[in-house]
């Protein structure tokens, strides 16, 4: 899919009816779309989609915290569901080492305590058993509201994915 090809819109909507089909043909239980932005969002709306996506699923973590797209899924009862939930370990910042001290966790699982907060679906990835098990263990504490709006605000880092944003 090029960024600006013309057909773009076309395609998401003729994929849209075709997801629609099959959920009403039964044969799946929800449908969902991935990395759409509120501008992707509305234009499926304005359609009148005979189904609502029950999920997007898009790149959310504190570098790259998409609150608006967040409250606007909520108001349509859209599921957020975050991927690169931990932006791979690629950044890192004192902060989060300091929470992951204050809270006696790691920092992965101060990054996805704050996903889950934010009720965000969760897909941490990994193949290690350990990290498997540690993933699971953030129900255990809550981080604090001062320290919520410090990881809120970080300074927004390049995408460690494609950026659906440049595709119109």
């Amino acid at each position: 899919m090029k960024p600006e090809d013309p057909q773009n819109k076309l395609h998401r909507r003729e994929t849209w009816r075709a997801l629609e089909k099959l959920f009403e043909e039964g044969k799946v239980k929800a449908i969902g779309v991935s990395n759409y932005t509120i501008e992707h969002l509305e234009e499926l709306l304005q359609s009148n989609p005979k189904v609502i996506p029950s999920v997007n699923q898009v790149e959310f973590h504190p570098w790259f915290y998409q609150k608006e797209l967040l409250e606007y899924c909520k108001s349509k009862g859209i599921f957020l569901q975050a991927y690169s939930s931990l932006a791979r370990l690629k950044f890192s910042d004192p902060e989060i080492e300091r929470m992951a001290k204050k809270y006696n966790k790691t920092q992965s699982q101060i990054l996805l305590r704050w996903g889950d907060q934010h009720e965000v679906g969760l897909i941490p990835k990994s193949s290690n058993p350990e990290r498997i098990l540690e993933n699971i263990q953030i129900y255990d504490f809550t981080i604090d509201e001062n320290d919520m709006k410090i990881l809120d605000n970080f300074v927004q880092k390049d995408k460690t994915c494609w950026d659906p944003r440049t595709v119109k």
